[in-house]
């Protein structure tokens, strides 16, 4: 599974420049909207919203997982956004997020092993530093879309 098969060089923002993390997901949905997985901006950004009044998917480490499964999303797909500054999103660690992966699947038609198996794919290559050092640092979405299809 390549990472980079669920995303496009159009969903990739290395300057996401937002307040608040309610702003930098409506911006991530935005990006989506213009995508052909996604039908429905307005459901998605809705659901997406929802799921982070469950529990922060700020995970600890400067990064951040908001995700949905929506009946606005066709297939699964993700966007992310890099931040110049921290944007407080209640992480477990109480740090500010830099990295925010949102990640969009269909309510009911995927199968669920897909959304969980990119899930827990981004959640390897997020847990070493290194990696996470180079997303920080990355001059390129290609750089980006490289260090994402590095994991196996």
């Amino acid at each position: 599974m390549k990472l980079s098969s669920f995303t496009d060089p159009k969903y990739i923002d290395l300057g996401a420049r937002v307040g608040d993390k309610t702003a930098v997901i409506a911006a991530m949905v935005k990006l989506l909207g213009r995508s052909r997985q996604v039908g429905d901006a307005d459901a998605f950004l809705r659901d997406v919203l929802g799921r982070e009044e469950l529990v922060t998917t700020g995970v600890g480490y400067g990064v951040a997982f908001p995700h949905a499964k929506s009946e606005a999303v066709s297939s699964v797909v993700f966007a992310f956004a890099r931040t110049a500054g921290g944007i407080d999103f209640g992480a477990l660690d109480g740090k500010p997020v830099r990295l925010i992966f949102l990640i969009g699947a269909p309510k009911a038609s995927e199968p669920s092993r897909v959304y969980l198996n990119l899930m827990a794919r981004l959640s390897f290559l997020m847990k070493d530093a290194g990696n996470r050092e180079r997303l920080l640092s990355a001059d390129s979405v290609g750089e980006v879309l490289s260090l994402l299809d590095s994991v196996k």
